[in-house]
């Protein structure tokens, strides 16, 4: 039997990973050369940032925080 937290994160990581993969789509409509003007360099920065955003999100389930003890 599934716990609530598990159906609690398949609900909400389902929805909030639709979400992400839309606005993808959607940024993916400014490839159009007729409606807009870019370069490598504005790609390369967009995906430079993209990229970096997944691999610090994928790092959190990989890499739990360990919650430091208070120390004087």
């Amino acid at each position: 039997m599934e716990s609530d937290k598990r159906k609690r994160f398949k609900r909400l990581a389902a929805q909030r990973t639709e979400k992400v993969l839309q606005k993808l789509h959607v940024l993916g409509n400014c490839s159009n050369r007729s409606s807009y003007e870019y370069s490598e360099e504005d790609i390369n920065k967009i995906f430079s940032e993209i990229d970096k955003a997944v691999k610090n999100t994928k790092s959190r389930f990989n890499y739990p925080r360990k919650r430091s003890q208070f120390k004087l």
